[in-house]
This record gives structure tokens, C-alpha cells and sequence, in this order.
């Protein structure tokens, strides 16, 4: 297959689909149940993206291990290959999925599963930002994270002892790669699917 960025890849996270372990902040709203179902929808929406063009390979980094029955689906479905999410806590299993590809690839992008408005162009312009010689490239988030990351070389730095899940994260990571002195782009602000709002929001945008 020919890709437009031929020695790149894009890492997305996963979970697995199981009751009461994902899109738990939807629920009471959501029954467990259809917490699942949103979580399915979503990253069936976002594989749909990653491939509505040819960009590069996609590894699918499953949680807890890639034998679970969705993500075997997902492997019939998509042209992508299935990894396992190697660490003890987020920082360490996207910092080993970042040192494994790049053993591999010359520059890795990592997203998540729940970012519907993270679009094919968003995507392309981190690849092309990597290959016009940014160090890092972030994709903000409104709710003060990121869903997007990408770089040419491991940066453990940006992984370790960073407070996951809050509002600090953009902040904490731009003031680590000014402190390291790393070339940064940043993407233009995205949102993502953490509430029964952000939910609802993409049900009004984006399902059929």
C-alpha cells in the first residue's frame, strides 16, 4: 500500500469494551451498558477517520492485551496490526509504545479513541510538522489536556510523574519541553468525550 507518509505511524489507544472499566464519567447518565456502546461507536468513528485517507501504518495498543473479541474485530475490519499496552500507568504505557515504534518508524503520533473532533487534516499536519522538523507536536484539549502527541525520538520525560486526568496536563508538558528546549507545534484546540455533555455533544455533531 502506498502511503503519504510512508516511514510513520499513528499509535491509538484503546480499551477494552468491558462494563464498568470504560466511559465510567458517562455514567449514571449512561447505564454500564451503554457506556460500552459509546465507547464502540467512538473508536469505530475514530478508526473510520484514521483511515479515510492512506497516511501511514496504524498500530491499534490494546488494554488490557489485544485478545479480546472487539479488538480481533477491529483487526478483520481495519488495516491495522494489534499491540499490547505494556506499563503500569498511562505515562509508562505511552512512553513504551513510543520507544517500541520508534525502534521502527521515524516519527510516531499517539491519539486516544474518544477525540471526535480530531480530524484526517489534523492528523496530516502533525505528520508534516514532525517531518518539517518539530520536535513534539500536541493537540490541546479544552479541558486543559491533550489527545495528540507526536515526536521523532523518545522524550521519557514528558511521561513521568505528569497528574493524568486533570486540567494540568497541557500546561505541565509545555513547561517540560520548554524546560528541554524542544521544538513544539501545536495543532489547533480539540475536545474530546470525557462527560455525559461532551457525549451528547458528539450525538448531535456526528452520529447518523
Amino acid at each position: 500500500m502506498s502511503y503519504l507518509f510512508p516511514d510513520c505511524v499513528l499509535l491509538i489507544f484503546c480499551k477494552a469494551p468491558v462494563a464498568g472499566q470504560v466511559k465510567t464519567r458517562l455514567q449514571p447518565a449512561l447505564s454500564a451498558a451503554q457506556a460500552v456502546a459509546a465507547h464502540i461507536e467512538l473508536t469505530r468513528f475514530t478508526l473510520d477517520r484514521a483511515f479515510h485517507q492512506s497516511l501511514c501504518d496504524v498500530r491499534l495498543c490494546c488494554a488490557p492485551d489485544p485478545e479480546h473479541a472487539f479488538f480481533q474485530q477491529c483487526a478483520a475490519n481495519y488495516p491495522l496490526t494489534l499491540h499490547r499496552q505494556n506499563g503500569a500507568g498511562l505515562g509508562e504505557r505511552m512512553q513504551a509504545a513510543f520507544a517500541d515504534a520508534l525502534q521502527i518508524y521515524r516519527r510516531v503520533v499517539l491519539i486516544g479513541c474518544d477525540c471526535p473532533s480530531l480530524s484526517i487534516e489534523n492528523l496530516r499536519q502533525a505528520f508534516a510538522a514532525l517531518m518539517d522538523g518539530a520536535d513534539l507536536v500536541l493537540g490541546p484539549a479544552e479541558d486543559g489536556g491533550y489527545v495528540l502527541i507526536g515526536m521523532n525520538q523518545p522524550q521519557p520525560e514528558l511521561f513521568a510523574n505528569m497528574p493524568w486526568g486533570s486540567n494540568a496536563v497541557m500546561a505541565e508538558t509545555q513547561r517540560r519541553v520548554t524546560y528541554s528546549g524542544l521544538k513544539l507545534h501545536e495543532l489547533a484546540e480539540q475536545w474530546d468525550v470525557d462527560s455525559v455533555e461532551d457525549w451528547r455533544r458528539f450525538q448531535a455533531l456526528y452520529s447518523a
